[in-house]
């Protein structure tokens, strides 16, 4: 008998957990996975019934519910049709385990975002396809840049909004304001906001910079305070900078929450007003002279500033006066992705406001090489394939899908079919990328849809997605996962799996000793309820692994018997076996 249980992934911020793993074979016992990484522990020799039993008595096996949007993102009706529907293989395989009672927090909205985005996409569908897709001249297009000038003192209590972005921010992208305090406030505040939706009216802030001035001759404690608002909970836990004596060692892309010289100053302002109190022949030019939050403080009431803010892989950086100031960690379902606008709350007089390094799509009418970057044609009669590569990307990421297609995905074994790489990509909130997606996988065959809204507590179910593509659509001997920002050599890999075993291999980087994070104050925090054990079992690096085709089919049949379990974990991408 060979013994499975137990396995798990998170990109950016998520991972699967797999238990319950085991065949029944007549075959002498072979040594599982979990016992090769660990000599020296005994495994109960059971069958895949007594197992199955076992677990039933421990934990009520999941349900099958009802969930808002669900019969319409599976409705056949409002499928495209069958030579549009290539971008929908793998959809329409999901149901069940979206329908899960036991499914990950965010899959229930992720579902029903998404049942709004398609029913968008397919009006947009409907009206271009007369077209065949030729863009409008009112169109709105996804662009590299958009700026903005307002020659106005902005005092609106709403805020009034300075730059709309069309198709959310990416990796580097950045948002400049020059633009100088009024002082007949306490100071002001720069969002950026999501989009609004039916049933939320006001949409989600998914950054909140607001900074109150020191105020004449420093009369007031000059602080940056970060923070998110949605809807349904409202505001988020504050940050603020200086943060007066409460040291936080966390970073943000290995920069710092809070720049040390305001939280220095600040220390010093504290311990040289306790000696300005006993020393009475002081000065007032000298109490001005000891306030150095206000001398270091980056925003002055009258003074011009050039402020930066740009999204990195784990948050926002904000740098002014080329300087950085704080940073801020993405929070859960308030991605960069999702901002379609900038606005200013309080006084502030607006010189310019430019955001660039936005998402561009392809321009597929001035593509000279379409044809030869198009995927080739796999029939389901054909050969099993060697490898399938499932490539994790998000909607707007339009450019880094086109370095992959005119770089490594131009291997040989690619462009012949021995190899299939295929785009696993969530619906988006905003409409214009959907229709850049659809046409982008209309053009290059090599996209797959999933039926839920891209939040990377949502990126673990793309796992399965990819295991159900491997075995049931494109059969595959070997499915490698990876993301769109690695570039993987396919003829290197292809030569170690020709050594490999080719049952029940996990071919990565894994590591074979790590403990979950118990610190509530580390962003890693892992609490004994999502995992009660000392130790994690092997798992290999979510940047890019392989399993066989043998693992790949349990967890999709653990996906349909509903004894696959999905925990969602905050840390690296990867995925266990034990």
């Amino acid at each position: 008998m060979k013994k499975w249980t137990g396995g798990g992934l998170i990109i950016g911020l998520a991972c699967i957990l797999l238990v319950s793993y085991s065949f029944i074979q007549k075959q002498p016992r072979k040594q599982s996975s979990y016992e090769f990484f660990h000599p020296n522990e005994e495994i109960a020799n059971l069958s895949g019934v007594s197992v199955v039993t076992k677990v039933e008595k421990l934990q009520k096996r999941p349900h099958l519910v009802k969930v808002n949007g669900l019969d319409y993102l599976f409705n056949s009706t409002y499928m495209p049709k069958e030579e549009e529907a290539k971008p929908l293989l793998a959809w329409g395989q999901m149901r069940l385990l979206l329908s899960r009672s036991d499914s990950l927090p965010e899959t229930a909205q992720g579902i029903k975002e998404a049942a709004l985005a398609w029913k968008e996409l397919r009006s947009i569908i409907s009206k271009n396809r007369a077209l065949k897709f030729v863009r409008n001249k009112n169109e709105r297009n996804c662009s590299y840049s958009v700026s903005g000038v307002n020659n106005s003192t902005l005092f609106s209590s709403n805020g009034s909004n300075i730059l709309e972005i069309p198709c959310g921010l990416i990796h580097d992208s950045s948002i400049t304001i020059i633009a100088i305090p009024d002082g007949k406030q306490d100071g002001f505040g720069i969002e950026f906001v999501g989009s609004e939706g039916k049933e939320e009216p006001n949409p989600p802030v998914i950054l909140h910079y607001n900074v109150v001035l020191p105020g004449d001759n420093f009369t007031k404690d000059p602080v940056i305070a970060q923070n998110t608002w949605t809807y349904d909970f409202g505001w988020g836990k504050e940050e603020r900078c200086p943060n007066h004596g409460s040291p936080n060692n966390a970073k943000v892309d290995g920069l710092v929450k809070c720049n040390e010289q305001l939280t220095r100053s600040a220390m010093d302002e504290n311990s040289n007003s306790k000696h300005l109190s006993v020393n009475k022949s002081t000065n007032a030019s000298d109490v001005n002279n000891h306030n150095h939050v206000g001398s270091n403080f980056p925003f002055m009431d009258g003074s011009l500033f050039t402020a930066t803010i740009w999204a990195g892989e784990e948050g926002f950086h904000a740098t002014v006066n080329g300087r950085h100031e704080t940073s801020f960690a993405y929070r859960e379902k308030l991605e960069p992705w999702l901002v379609s606008g900038v606005r200013v709350k309080g006084g502030l007089h607006i010189i310019s406001a430019l955001a660039k390094g936005l998402p561009v799509s392809e321009n597929l009418d001035m593509a000279m090489d379409l044809e030869d970057l198009k995927a080739p044609l796999i029939s389901n009669k054909s050969k099993r394939l060697v490898l399938l590569i499932g490539v994790f990307s998000s909607g707007n990421n339009f450019e880094r899908r086109m370095a992959l297609r005119r770089s490594w995905m131009k291997y040989e074994a690619v462009r012949s079919g021995v190899v299939a790489v295929r785009f696993f990509i969530g619906l988006h909130k905003n409409k214009q990328v959907n229709f850049e997606l659809w046409k982008e996988a209309q053009a290059y065959q090599d996209v797959q849809l999933m039926p839920f809204v891209d939040y990377y507590s949502l990126l673990t179910l793309k796992t399965i997605a990819i295991c159900i593509m491997g075995t049931k659509i494109f059969p595959a001997k070997y499915i490698m996962k990876t993301d769109d920002d690695a570039f993987v050599r396919v003829d290197e890999i292809l030569i170690s799996l020709k050594s490999k075993n080719p049952d029940g291999l996990l071919y990565g980087m894994v590591s074979l000793d790590s403990k979950p994070q118990r610190d509530k104050d580390n962003k890693w925090y892992i609490s004994p309820e999502e995992w009660p054990h000392e130790s994690y079992p092997p798992w290999a690096h979510g940047p890019g692994y392989v399993i066989s085709r043998d693992i790949a089919k349990f967890i999709v049949r653990g996906h349909q018997e509903r004894n696959l379990k999905v925990i969602f974990l905050q840390f690296s991408s990867l995925l266990m076996i034990y």
